[in-house]
């Protein structure tokens, strides 16, 4: 369930702009995880194009294209969406999600 909200979540994150590509390539570069609030399961997206979550039974890929994030897992098929601009290693930012509000912090 997670890993379907998480698929389509990250099809409502902010708007991009030009310089989103630097956000990917922060995440390329370090990676990020991904955290609901009020609930354990966090989900990692490692700079080798993995994720996983949910201890194991959610995993997948992800990439970066241009200003977006890319990712598929075993519950959920490939959802492509924009980046918000300027985010570095070490930031976090809220996304809104079907779900509820959600934590990215790139590692």
């Amino acid at each position: 369930m997670r890993g379907q909200v998480l698929a389509t979540g990250l099809l409502v994150l902010a708007a991009a702009t030009p310089a989103a590509a630097d956000t990917g390539q922060e995440i390329a570069a370090h990676g990020m995880t991904l955290k609901f609030q009020g609930a354990d399961p966090v989900f990692a997206f490692t700079p080798d194009g993995k994720v996983s979550g949910m201890n194991g039974r959610i995993t997948g890929v992800w990439r970066i294209e241009g200003d977006k994030i890319c990712s598929a897992t075993n519950t959920a098929p490939e959802n492509c969406l924009p980046l918000p601009a300027g985010k570095k290693s070490g930031d976090s930012f809220d996304v809104e999600l079907p779900a509820g509000t959600a934590t990215v912090k790139i590692n």
